[in-house]
């Protein structure tokens, strides 16, 4: 699978999620099998830009190619401006969100509530593929609601303007993430496009995947959700595509893996905001991993990376 120039290792990509695919997740998910992975969400008015949070959005050091930037917002030449200004940064590939069903994203005219007004997708499109000079990418919904799937619509518009690749999530806006994904809207896109189309949206093992790519002839799989706290899903679904199985990961594994991303969260954020990001993947991993017993009380609420690193590592030791 190729978006623009880049050859991709796997058809496998991490979807974009806001507070959760910072610069040690990613590289994880890299580390894990996935082919691809875009940052959290960037707004385009670059007057917001200098705030920690947008740094760490911003930052790719050690980033295996392609670096994927998303970005978001409802005016062309702010997109634009964010498109090149990102490129400068160091993307190698600009994605657009279309997808976010968030009321503060809709609110504002962006995600997801793009797809209400197709010119303005395509005035969008054409200023930041003009602007980027690198490969333009495009994550969306099927449409606003089930009444108004449009995602064939706004996809011929992304071809004609000259987008490099298309992401489907098989739910309307209005459906959040209620529901069963369904897949049928991408294979309409799919058959519409000679574009590479990511099928998104309830995968979470090799078996779904397989499932999700024979409905929807889509070219590659994104997982978003299913990712967390369990990073190497990429692996399992690289195996499941090959027609193998994936051996699951043993106890020690999964714990060299918390220490690895608590030690990589540190050196990213620092002590403090590292450790309180770290709760949310601990939480994750553990939930997902009942084996691990009872929780320390502790592990989710100290301040101390020394404390957090000691009790992970005597969990299930």
């Amino acid at each position: 699978m190729r978006i623009g120039p880049f050859e991709l290792a796997a058809p496998l990509a991490l979807a974009p999620m806001a507070g959760v695919t910072d610069l040690p997740f990613r590289r994880l998910c890299r580390r894990m099998g996935a082919g691809l992975a875009a940052s959290e969400m960037v707004t385009s008015d670059v007057r917001l830009w200098n705030t920690a949070k947008s740094r760490h959005r911003l930052d790719h050091r050690g980033e295996p190619e392609p670096r994927v930037v998303q970005i978001a917002g409802d005016d062309p030449g702010m997109m634009a401006q964010a498109a090149r200004m990102n490129v400068d940064l160091g993307a190698q590939v600009i994605d657009i969100n279309f997808g976010c069903p968030a009321k503060k994203v809709c609110n504002r005219a962006a995600g997801s509530a793009l797809m209400r007004d197709e010119p303005l997708v395509g005035r969008i499109l054409a200023a930041v593929v003009a602007a980027a000079g690198v490969p333009v990418t495009l994550k969306m919904r099927t449409g606003w609601d089930r009444a108004n799937r449009n995602a064939v619509a706004i996809a011929r518009i992304a071809e004609r303007e000259g987008v490099a690749g298309l992401a489907v999530h098989g739910r309307t806006r209005a459906d959040f993430f209620a529901g069963e994904a369904e897949y049928e809207t991408v294979a309409a896109v799919k058959r519409a496009v000679r574009l590479p189309v990511f099928v998104n949206g309830d995968i979470d093992c090799a078996a779904k995947a397989l499932k999700a790519l024979e409905q929807s002839g889509a070219d590659g799989v994104m997982i978003g959700r299913a990712a967390q706290g369990r990073p190497w899903i990429f692996r399992e679904i690289a195996a499941g595509l090959a027609g193998n199985d994936a051996p699951p990961a043993s106890f020690a594994e999964v714990r060299g893996i918390m220490l690895a991303h608590l030690e990589a969260l540190y050196s990213f954020y620092g002590e403090t905001k590292g450790v309180r990001v770290a709760r949310k993947h601990l939480g994750w991993y553990c939930r997902l991993h009942p084996e691990f017993g009872h929780l320390p009380a502790g592990l989710l609420t100290t301040e101390s990376a020394n404390e957090q690193l000691r009790l992970v590592d005597a969990l299930a030791a």
